[in-house]
C-alpha cells in the first residue's frame, strides 16, 4: 500500500504535542479529520464514491434519497402541513443526497415543496460550489450554514434535520480497561512518530459507561463519543418543532460495548481499503467509529427529543416504500439488463449479507409532535 505524503499535518500535530506534552485521542482525531485546509474532511478532494475512499448509501441509487423524501412528506403531514418547512442536512457532503431528496419532494408533494427551505451544514467550505451546481434547479430554496452555527446556537428551524453517516466521523475518546481501572488513551510522540500512553480516565468518561451499566473487560478498548452527545444537544436547541432523522452504522450499547469487541470499532478507510492504524496517512485517510444509539436515544429523551422509531436500515427503507419504488423503476426500464442492474443496486441497500441493510441503523426522534404515525412505523407484516 502506498504511503502518500502526510508531512504537513503530521508536523503540525507533532508540534502541538511537543508544546502540550500529549493529546487525547479525541483531539488527535479532530486534527486528523478537521484541521483547517489539511484535515480529511476539511481539505479539497473527493472522499466518497469510486474515486474516493468509501461508499455510502447515497452512491448506490437515488432511491435512497427518494425514500427519505417520502418520510419527510409524512412528517410534514403529521405536523399539520405548515406553510413553511425547514429541511436541514447535517454533513451535506457534495449535495447528492439533498438533490435526490428535493427532486423527489418536488415530484411527490408540490405543496410541501413550495414551502421548503433547505439548509446545508458542511465542514468543508469548498464543497459549497459543488453543492450549488447539483442543486441548481432548487437554488432559491437553498442556504448554507456551518457546524459552528449549529454548535453555538445560531441556527433555529422547524421541520426535519437528517444526517447520513455523520456521527461516525465525530472525534471520539478512546479508553482501555486496565487491571487497576479505566484508562484513557493519549497520543504522544517519539521523533516524527506517534505513540500511545494510558492515563487515568476523566470522571466524564467513567460516568458515560456507568449510565449505560457497562463494565469493560480487562484489556478491552472502546470509544466514547462525547461529541455525539454535544451535537445532539445543539440539535435539540436548534429544533423548535419537528424531527431528527439519523442514519449511521452502529449498535445499541450492550452490543457496542460487548466483550466480543475487544478492540472497539475504530477503523480507517483509504481507497476502499480498511486500515486499523490511525497513525499513518495523517489527514489522508478517513477515521470512523460505530455509533452508540442507546445514548443518542436516552439523551434525546432528556432534551425533549422523543424516540419515535429505531431499527435497521432495511426495515426503514422497505416501510417507506422501497418495493413501490423498485416496481416503478423496473416498469420504466427499457431492457432486462437495466432491470437486473436496478435490482442489484437496491439489494445493497437492504440485504444484510454483503449489503448495508442491517449494518446501518435509523433513529427517528420528534419534538413537539404528539404521537406521529410515520411510514417507518407501518406494520411490517402488512407490507407484503
Amino acid at each position: 500500500m502506498d504511503q502518500p505524503d502526510d508531512s504537513r499535518l503530521r508536523e503540525i500535530i507533532l508540534n502541538r504535542i511537543r508544546e502540550q506534552g500529549r493529546l487525547s485521542f479525541a483531539d488527535f482525531m479532530a486534527m486528523c479529520l478537521y484541521e483547517p485546509g489539511l484535515g480529511y474532511y476539511t481539505s479539497p478532494g473527493r472522499k466518497v464514491g469510486a474515486e474516493g475512499d468509501f461508499y455510502t448509501s447515497i452512491n448506490v441509487h437515488s432511491v435512497f434519497g427518494r425514500l427519505i423524501a417520502r418520510e419527510i412528506c409524512r412528517m410534514w403531514e403529521e405536523m399539520g402541513r405548515p406553510a413553511s418547512f425547514d429541511i436541514v442536512e447535517a454533513g451535506a457532503g457534495h449535495g447528492r443526497l439533498a438533490t435526490d431528496v428535493l427532486d423527489a419532494i418536488q415530484e411527490l408533494n408540490p405543496a410541501l415543496y413550495d414551502g421548503i427551505r433547505l439548509t446545508l451544514i458542511e465542514a468543508e467550505p469548498s464543497l459549497a460550489a459543488v453543492q450549488a451546481e447539483l442543486l441548481a434547479r432548487h437554488l432559491p430554496k437553498v442556504s448554507w450554514s456551518t457546524p459552528a452555527d449549529l454548535a453555538e446556537g445560531r441556527l433555529r428551524f422547524t421541520g426535519c434535520l437528517y444526517s447520513n453517516e455523520l456521527i461516525d466521523s465525530f472525534p471520539t475518546h478512546l479508553v482501555e480497561m486496565c487491571p487497576d481501572g479505566l484508562r484513557e488513551v493519549f497520543v504522544a510522540a517519539e521523533g516524527d512518530q506517534f505513540t500511545e500512553i494510558l492515563l487515568l480516565s476523566t470522571p466524564e468518561l467513567e460516568a458515560y459507561l456507568s449510565r449505560l451499566g457497562i463494565t469493560l473487560a480487562v484489556g478491552q478498548r472502546a470509544e466514547i463519543n462525547l461529541n455525539a452527545v454535544r451535537w445532539l444537544e445543539s440539535v435539540a436547541t436548534a429544533l423548535e418543532r419537528g424531527f431528527v432523522l439519523t442514519i449511521d452504522y452502529g449498535y445499541l450499547a450492550p452490543e457496542l460495548y460487548g466483550p466480543m469487541r475487544l478492540n472497539g470499532t475504530l477503523l480507517c478507510y483509504y481507497r476502499h481499503t480498511i486500515e486499523e492504524n490511525p497513525y499513518i496517512r495523517i489527514g489522508l485517510q478517513d477515521m470512523t467509529t460505530h455509533v452508540d444509539f442507546t445514548t443518542l436515544a436516552a439523551r434525546g429523551e432528556e432534551l425533549g427529543l422523543r424516540k419515535v422509531w429505531y431499527g435497521e436500515q432495511y426495515r426503514f427503507l422497505v416501510a417507506t416504500g422501497m418495493m413501490e419504488e423498485l416496481m416503478a423503476l423496473e416498469a420504466a426500464a427499457t431492457s432486462e439488463k437495466e432491470q437486473i442492474a436496478i435490482r442489484l443496486a437496491l439489494k445493497k441497500l437492504i440485504l444484510p449479507e454483503g449489503g448495508m441493510g442491517d449494518t446501518f441503523k435509523v433513529l427517528v426522534q420528534a419534538k413537539g409532535v404528539e404521537n406521529p404515525r410515520l411510514l417507518c412505523m407501518r406494520d411490517w407484516g402488512k407490507l407484503f
